[in-house]
């Protein structure tokens, strides 16, 4: 018998970067498993990135729009490229922020809580009442961030009867840029007030690492699933090699993601032997943070920079095919143990290996162990990120850079929804 959900939200086609991909898949394989998704999104959203290129074929599905007011409209005119960046999570390092950077964190934070799309809340849950009772549907899903989308499933929960699942791609008062929001005391109370409510009053609590769901499960007690993201087959054909020993970077790279012990790293490497020099080639694909460019510089790396900026998610998906080496790095913080992002296995399935620097508590380092992808190091280990590059590249030296993964099954995106369907 197949049932029918309701999926609320934010970022949906054309909307680039790694927040649409989680449910834009999902959407797609729940048919097969006998749920017919109805997606609500915004009329007239504020997309920091758009990716044209980014389709799914969707002829069975509703797509529900309604529109929305942003905060991000108005403060555009005061810095068009600064709200841009915020919006996309590139908050500026502390010390260089101007009077209108700081400004602007600050409205962010304590004027609209928990997030800048909170306006939509009441319009929404006043929509979506009405087409719920006229179309019987029985199960409600909010994603976020924007963690605001929450407070419509909330709405909504306390005036019908119906199953609530909440989706948490990313933490809520945890996240890494949270402490950088310029929060006054009460504004800080009231995030972690809401999150709780949110929590304790969904009946199912999805989360994407182990961590997230130790965390939430001190605030309550009901269910929480582990559903990582993952990848998905790409009809993409197969990439020749780049002739550069190339290590990339894939996807928005922050500035608290700034991995000085990888370019000290690359720097030794550079000055004790030649070969790699002529060889190396560091790719940066997607928004780089000003601090981490500087840094680069800093480092005199610049003259091996290829930096392309963002591209579309298929592009993006054909440079990690043709890359020698894959960094995923995350910031060295307790806050950031808990994130696993999108591109993590879609790194893994582009069966290239992964050089993987983060917090030596992250949950990203059992996933690259256990599936065999790469090497994981923490920000202690110098010597150990120096001699995983220089392994690396002994072995493209020698024709031989492979990857053997293990495992990787489990985390494709139709093996996913299969799990999501039992919740639903």
């Amino acid at each position: 018998m197949t049932k029918k959900a309701l999926i609320i939200t934010y970022y949906w086609i054309p909307a680039g970067g790694p927040g649409v991909q989680r449910w834009l898949k999902f959407v797609k394989y729940l048919p097969d498993f006998g749920i017919n998704p109805v997606v609500y999104i915004p009329e007239n959203p504020t997309y920091p990135i758009i990716d044209p290129q980014l389709t799914e074929d969707f002829k069975q599905i509703i797509i529900l729009k309604h529109p929305i007011r942003e905060p991000y409209r108005i403060a555009s005119f005061l810095s068009k490229n600064k709200t841009k960046k915020i919006s996309s999570g590139i908050i500026p390092n502390k010390r260089k922020q101007s009077f209108s950077d700081k400004l602007l964190l600050y409205a962010r934070g304590n004027f609209f809580i928990p997030d800048a799309r909170v306006l939509w809340v009441k319009p929404s849950i006043s929509y979506l009442e009405k087409y719920i009772a006229e179309n019987q549907i029985e199960t409600v899903i909010t994603t976020g961030p924007p963690h605001s989308l929450h407070l419509i499933g909330l709405g909504l929960k306390e005036k019908l009867n119906l199953k609530w699942i909440a989706d948490f791609r990313d933490p809520w008062t945890n996240i890494g840029y949270h402490k950088d929001l310029k929060l006054s005391g009460k504004s800080q109370k009231k995030h972690r007030e809401l999150e709780k409510k949110v929590l304790q009053t969904a009946d199912q609590i999805i989360v994407t690492s182990p961590s997230t769901k130790a965390e939430f499960s001190v605030i309550t007690q009901k269910p929480i699933e582990v559903i990582t993201n993952g990848y998905d087959v790409e009809q993409i054909e197969k990439q020749p090699l780049d002739n550069k020993f190339s290590l990339a970077h894939i996807g928005s790279f922050l500035s608290e993601r700034n991995p000085r012990i990888l370019w000290k790293a690359l720097k030794e490497l550079i000055k004790e032997n030649p070969d790699f020099k002529k060889d190396f080639q560091l790719k940066l694909v997607g928004v780089v943070s000003q601090e981490v460019l500087d840094t680069i510089s800093e480092f005199r790396l610049d003259s091996f920079v290829k930096n392309s900026g963002y591209l579309s998610h298929t592009e993006s998906v054909i440079e990690q095919r043709k890359s020698q080496v894959l960094l995923l790095i995350e910031s060295d913080s307790e806050e950031t143990k808990m994130i696993l992002p999108g591109k993590l296995y879609e790194y893994m399935a582009s069966h290239r290996p992964i050089l993987a620097i983060a917090n030596e508590n992250s949950d990203i380092k059992n996933i690259v162990i256990q599936t065999n992808t790469g090497v994981f190091c923490d920000y202690s280990e110098l010597e150990k990120v120096k001699q995983t590059i220089l392994n690396y590249y002994n072995l493209y030296k020698e024709n031989n850079l492979k990857v053997f993964p293990i495992g990787l099954q489990h985390f494709s995106r139709k093996k996913l929804t299969e799990k999501l369907s039992k919740l639903i």
